[in-house]
């Protein structure tokens, strides 16, 4: 099933079947799965949302940056920033954003990812001068007790993005504020049963 349309954006282009990439090296991807969601609340359940994806991705080596529930079309959605540590690369960092749009038996996720190249860190460098360490490490505010994966501090925050216009953390909340205004929802996918949470998941 084709669950999003209009997913095509200005500068990005087309490289496969429902994949775009633009002249940074984003790329933007969509993805449909038939099976049940495994997101850890329904999207009514702030809190236990939110904690329970910042253990998952501090599980997976990440860090989660922010989480919200969006409408997307007629629909809510779950928009995620995560940053993950570059694979088989001694530093930096790639920034995901994505939307989700769950069902009761199955889930579209409409995706940005970007990665720093070159020289990384200069955002962190930078925030840190002017912040100082006490002021830039910060328990998550999701999840103060979680450990492991990438550590929460404010140098990824959205109030930096103006000052950083080319970093990939901006480029991907950029590309997430164009896609809330420019995806659109298939009839036949807004017409199935809604995601009231894990537990119909499970049973």
């Amino acid at each position: 099933m084709r669950a999003l349309l209009g997913v095509e954006l200005p500068g990005y282009r087309t490289v496969d079947t429902d994949t775009w990439l633009n002249d940074h090296g984003d790329v933007l991807s969509l993805h449909f799965f038939d099976l049940p969601p495994d997101l850890p609340a329904a999207l009514d359940d702030g809190p236990a949302l939110r904690h329970g994806l910042t253990h998952f991705t501090a599980r997976a080596g990440g860090g989660l940056i922010e989480t919200s529930v969006k409408r997307l079309g007629e629909l809510p959605a779950l928009r995620q920033i995560l940053k993950l540590p570059l694979p088989n690369q001694p530093s930096g960092q790639a920034f995901i954003g994505s939307f989700t749009v769950p069902r009761a038996g199955c889930s579209t996720v409409v995706k940005i990812q970007a990665a720093e190249r070159g020289m990384t860190g200069m955002r962190e460098a930078v925030v840190m001068a002017k912040l100082g360490p006490d002021q830039y490490f910060r328990p998550h505010p999701y999840a103060p007790e979680v450990q492991g994966g990438l550590p929460f501090h404010t140098a990824d925050h959205v109030q930096w993005d103006a000052e950083f216009p080319d970093h990939p953390l901006t480029r991907v909340r950029r590309t997430l504020d164009t896609l809330a205004a420019a995806v659109t929802v298939a009839p036949e996918f807004a017409a199935l049963p809604p995601f009231t949470g894990p537990a119909q998941a499970n049973g």
